[in-house]
């Protein structure tokens, strides 16, 4: 389980550092400063969440057994929680971009990818607390 976990933060991390410096780079040419914004929240969420990710990895190595289940669950819900709302910010900033219309609503997902984001960290929580 850690090793996956390590794999996709790494992964994440990578691809967080690429979207943020095309955010601070390129993409104020395309759209105005407050979907700059959006899309640098989502980076930022993505950083957090990847650290986090990270965390769970390297403590699935030292917590006992018992806690696997949950650091399990933590880190999926960290994973599902980067691509629903860092990806949902990402998407309508492209939809922003290039002017598509009738897609703005995937903005309804930002919040379910922010609800695994505490779910993750509840997750996390209980396996700390586990004994």
């Amino acid at each position: 389980m850690h090793k996956g976990f390590l794999i996709c933060a790494s992964v994440l991390g990578a691809l967080a550092v690429t979207l943020g410096a095309f955010g601070a780079h390129k993409l104020k040419e395309l759209v105005p400063p407050e979907t700059v914004s959006t899309f640098q929240t989502g980076v930022t969420y993505q950083f957090y969440h990847t650290f986090a990710l990270l965390a769970v990895a390297i403590l699935a190595a030292h917590l006992p057994v018992a806690s696997a289940g949950m650091l399990e669950w933590a880190g999926r819900c960290f994973i599902i929680g980067i691509i629903l709302f860092s990806g949902s910010l990402y998407f309508l900033t492209a939809i922003k971009a290039t002017e598509t219309v009738g897609l703005s609503k995937i903005g309804i997902v930002t919040p379910f990818g922010g609800l695994f984001f505490i779910a993750g960290w509840i997750c996390l929580l209980l396996a700390i607390l586990k004994k």
